[in-house]
């Protein structure tokens, strides 16, 4: 219901959430990124206040609030100590909502026990005396007024004000799917927005809840609530654990092991269909050094590099004769050998007849890094050219001119390998239904010079159904010691053509690599294909007034990248850039990801520049949220693609990045 618990889920438990009264509808996402961190998106509709008084601006919509919540456990539940946990609400949003809590949390048989304390939003009754003010005077009250752009981190307000303790208990009823709750709710509501930006009267009638919560299986709950003597509060959760998202595939069976004999030539054009088929590499070569073969190609089917490589074993086992006494898999991606991995054949062997209890595949597997390759060539197949049609969708939240803002099209990717290291490649766009033509973001505001570097996306969308999204040649480069290249050039994409390059240190088996990239840029022009901006200023007819664009510039980025670690923080990444964006403005980016056990990937990102949260508009910096789904959780097919969710509070200019780069995307 309305006060938060010490409670955690379980690692990797997500769930969307909605939840609806008379005076709001509630919106959100949660994620239990760790253990000992769960983040929340939530989106809160106020009913009868709009989101501006300019209907030309926003027309009839409602005032929808952006807000991030995390909870934080600080002490374990054990047998004698409770779940304890410290928790933000409305953390760097606009303050409509905001809190702060410490909540305790036990379990007692059938019944799960709360008490917690309260600040802001959560502790407006003031039942006690704000603890904090023995610390120091400014504690004691807390700063008035709203954030008018949002997206800051204001922790002035940070346990201040009047404070209050709070309870619960929730009662797990003997009919296994409805459990009972009862709160004492802290927030008298005297200063919430129906209230103070409109007439609404949310008398707290009786500071008491009741609620209801009915579990279907594991993925919905139904909640049903009365909340302050006379709202009633209606709500559903879906909800599923990213560590246990698993399919059944129909697969290829595992091939059986008939080694091939010490006398029988190896056909290697039927090893290279085999290795396809079986184990999803798309071979480019194979070579012999003495009593090694070597199979250099691009995997194409399996998340899991060991599987693949097990059974890329059995099939070389099958094929190769005895004389051969090891395996090298060279992985490549896009003509750059990333990866090198060395098989022993007996060691494959014993694990594989069981000749030993204690024998373990990966014993007999070594990693290192590529070297220059040698041998005979047995086989040589480029695959020249290569296309795919995907679909796309372009999608933005809680603009002022529509909840919901989306492009839904399809696109079309073709490639062509012009030499062994350069490459053509481009894309079509088919727009097939949107509703950006809501978006009116025309100019930045007055005195600001900020380049329309993305606000400027309606033109690209409304101009023509079809688009030419990319057209570029790129040189890719493998220097060896774990040093990668590549430089590109052309229409690189929807809004931006230009020429850059960038090189990557990688070394293998390290928990780090560092990377920077250089571009000349020019923002293209939406009514030409081929055409950019000759000027940097540019006059909007409909706003009667001059905007900036990016007529030639510059964006370039050193970045670093590293996996923890340290067990608090497995299976993490943190990606941390410095340099110049689209527009011009100087920063940094963060993104950190953690992936779970099924292979989804979640993370955040955000980019702090030096434009002002007045230049850069409503919500202060770019934020945001994406999640990276396996198509093989959702399909009957093992498959190495990705289908990817990205979610931005708003879209503004300042702290772009240019999709051209691998380490800082979009």
């Amino acid at each position: 219901m309305q006060m938060p618990t010490g409670r955690m889920a379980r690692e990797g438990q997500f769930s969307f959430n909605g939840t609806w009264n008379n005076e709001y509808h509630w919106y959100s996402i949660s994620l239990q990124v760790m253990p000992w961190l769960e983040a929340s998106i939530r989106y809160t509709l106020v009913q009868d206040l709009l989101y501006s008084g300019d209907p030309d601006f926003s027309d009839d919509n409602e005032l929808a609030d952006k807000g991030i919540d995390f909870k934080v456990r600080l002490l374990k539940e054990s047998r004698y100590i409770p779940e304890v946990s410290l928790g933000f609400r409305d953390f760097g949003g606009t303050g409509l909502f905001d809190g702060e809590f410490l909540a305790a949390t036990k379990r007692f048989g059938p019944l799960d026990a709360t008490v917690g304390i309260g600040w802001g939003y959560l502790g407006q009754s003031g039942n006690i005396s704000n603890p904090m003010c023995s610390i120091a005077d400014r504690f004691c009250t807390r700063p008035q007024g709203f954030s008018g752009n949002g997206g800051q981190f204001d922790a002035d307000r940070w346990f201040t004000g009047p404070a209050s303790i709070y309870a619960g208990i929730e009662y797990q009823t003997p009919f296994q799917p409805l459990s009972i709750k009862v709160e004492y709710d802290t927030n008298d509501y005297s200063q919430d927005a129906p209230v103070v930006r409109g007439r609404a009267d949310m008398t707290q009638h009786i500071p008491v809840n009741f609620g209801l919560v009915y579990k279907h299986q594991d993925w919905a709950h139904l909640r049903m609530s009365y909340e302050r003597g006379d709202t009633f509060t209606a709500g559903l959760t879906l909800t599923t654990n990213f560590n246990d998202l698993y399919a059944t595939w129909l697969d290829e069976p595992e091939p059986e092991l008939r080694p091939n004999g010490s006398n029988k030539t190896t056909d290697y054009s039927r090893l290279a269909q085999d290795l396809y088929d079986v184990a999803g590499y798309k071979v480019s070569h194979i070579e012999l050094e003495q009593d090694t073969l070597v199979v250099v190609a691009e995997q194409s089917k399996y998340r899991d590099r060991t599987k693949a490589r097990y059974r890329a074993s059995t099939v070389i086992a099958n094929h190769s004769p005895e004389s051969i006494k090891s395996y090298h898999i060279i992985e490549t991606k896009e003509s750059l050998a990333v990866t090198q991995a060395e098989i022993d054949r007996q060691s494959y062997l014993a694990y594989k007849t069981q000749q030993s209890l204690d024998a373990d595949f990966s014993q007999g597997e070594t990693s290192y890094p590529v070297s220059r390759r040698t041998g005979l060539s047995e086989y040589e197949e480029i695959d020249r050219f290569d296309y795919a049609f995907s679909p796309q969708l372009v999608q933005s939240f809680g603009s002022a001119e529509s909840f919901y803002l989306y492009s839904i099209g399809v696109n079309a990717e073709a490639s062509f390998w012009l030499t062994r290291n350069l490459q053509a490649s481009g894309s079509l766009y088919l727009n097939l239904i949107d509703n950006y033509d809501k978006f009116n973001y025309i100019a930045p505001p007055d005195g600001t010079d900020v380049p329309r570097v993305r606000t400027l996306f309606r033109a690209y969308v409304d101009e023509s159904a079809l688009r030419m999204n990319n057209l570029q040649l790129t040189w890719f480069e493998d220097f060896g010691d774990n040093w990668f290249f590549q430089g590109y050039g052309g229409y690189l994409e929807t809004m931006f053509a230009g020429v850059g390059a960038e090189v990557l240190y990688r070394p293998i088996n390290a928990s780090w690599a560092i990377g920077a990239d250089f571009n000349f840029i020019a923002q293209r022009d939406p009514e030409s294909w081929f055409g950019v901006f000759e000027d940097s200023r540019q006059f909007s007819e409909a706003d009667q007034r001059y905007y900036n664009v990016v007529d030639k510039g510059t964006t370039s980025f050193l970045t670093a990248y590293y996996m923890p670690q340290w067990s608090w923080l497995d299976d993490t990444l943190l990606k941390v850039g410095a340099g110049e964006f689209l527009a011009g403005d100087i920063g940094a980016r963060i993104d950190f990801s953690k992936q779970f056990d099924s292979g989804v990937i979640a993370g955040v990102f955000a980019s702090i520049t030096d434009l002002t949260p007045e230049e850069y508009g409503e919500g202060s910096f770019t934020k945001g949220f994406y999640i990276s789904v396996p198509f093989d959780v959702m399909t009957v097919k093992p498959s190495g693609n990705r289908a990817s969710f990205s979610w931005q509070p708003i879209t503004r200019d300042g702290g772009r990045c240019s999709s051209a780069s691998i380490n800082c995307s979009t």
